[in-house]
């Protein structure tokens, strides 16, 4: 395959039933994280939100406060600045994670829905977890991604990747890449990342993307932590084959990450905007499109406008380009000048070759 940037792009893959790549609409995922808000009640809402948004899947996080840090009140484990300002890691995990029992049930009622569900394990124990529940896909998180170990185990299963960039310079990719395909896996995706809560739209440059595509021969996408819907678009411009976003019912319900999430109907246009961005994205095509056919009139061409007696010379005072197109093509008006009438001609007529001697 051919990428629009001119590059070898690596093969389509597909999670479920749905192929993702070059050739196919943006694979749409929304991203629960911790909007939830402690809620299962809410949790099953967002997956039928999601659905009807026209997202492809769900994603969860599966962790513990316990399993992705400690609890400690040492100035490490604080958090300072941005969203999360004075709040420990411990408590913010506690608070925005989603409960390990509940994971069951939410696979199931995306079962019912029709979406497919899966999420971003943390550590080992959550792999091995999220592989009885025969999830089709991993994420892995942004600040997971030098986690070397933890990328191998989750490879190993063999099911398809999806890998957060984040924080990550070139080198750190590289590695993350390399652990990926030493298991034996080709099935994944990267995705360009700015891990801001919210990210500002001028620091996203989107352009190491199509880097990345032609860097590692792999499928990109863009997890988008911007404000709106924009940055999705303007990638899915450059080639992204998935776009994440967070979602909520309401911001105004709070939640850890609700500030940055959008609500079902943002969603729902952030999904009709990118799959025309798709379309509009089409080949390389010089020839007329069905589109324009009723346009080919309006063209200008060589029409006389000043009547012409038969046998007289044509002048510049005869003819000129003008529109409609039903006449020489301009690009024949030195050739016609100087030509005489063959017969008269009167003004407004679109001028032809039999008209000349």
């Amino acid at each position: 395959m051919i990428s629009y940037f001119g590059i070898h792009m690596a093969h389509a893959i597909k999670i479920a039933d749905r192929e993702i790549g070059l050739n196919h609409p943006p694979y749409m995922i929304a991203e629960m994280s911790g909007n939830h808000n402690g809620d299962i009640g809410r949790a099953f809402a967002l997956i039928e939100a999601a659905k009807d948004a026209g997202a492809d899947a769900v994603k969860l996080q599966t962790y513990t406060a316990d399993t992705i840090t400690i609890d400690h009140d040492g100035p490490d484990f604080q958090i300072k600045g941005g969203l999360w300002d004075g709040r420990s890691l411990y408590e913010l995990y506690e608070e925005a994670h989603t409960p390990w029992d509940w994971h069951e049930r939410l696979f199931k009622k995306a079962s019912d829905v029709g979406i497919s569900i899966f999420s971003s394990p943390f550590d080992p124990t959550a792999v091995d977890f999220l592989t009885a529940l025969d999830a089709p896909a991993f994420k892995i998180a942004s600040f997971e991604l030098v986690d070397i170990p933890l990328i191998e185990k989750v490879a190993s299963v063999g099911k398809p990747m999806i890998l957060s960039t984040g924080l990550a310079d070139l080198g750190e990719i590289q590695e993350a890449i390399a652990a990926v395909r030493r298991a034996g896996l080709e099935d994944f995706v990267v995705l360009h990342c700015i891990s801001s809560y919210p990210a500002p739209a001028d620091n996203s440059n989107l352009l190491t993307m199509p880097h990345l595509g032609e860097t590692f021969n792999v499928l990109t996408g863009l997890s988008d932590h911007t404000h709106g819907t924009s940055v999705s678009v303007a990638a899915t411009a450059l080639g992204a084959t998935v776009i994440e976003k967070h979602m909520t019912l309401d911001r105004n319900d709070g939640g850890p990450d609700a500030a940055f999430s959008l609500e079902p109907n943002e969603f729902r246009q952030l999904v009709v905007d990118c799959n025309t961005a798709w379309k509009a994205l089409g080949g390389i095509h010089y020839e007329l499109k069905d589109a324009e056919q009723g346009s080919l009139i309006f063209r200008r061409s060589l029409y006389i406008v000043k009547d012409i007696a038969a046998g007289e010379v044509i002048t510049s005072e005869h003819v000129r380009s003008i529109r409609p197109g039903y006449g020489l093509p301009p690009k024949e008006l030195e050739s016609v000048l100087g030509q005489r009438a063959r017969d008269s001609i009167a003004r407004g007529t679109p001028l032809a070759w039999h008209h000349l001697v």
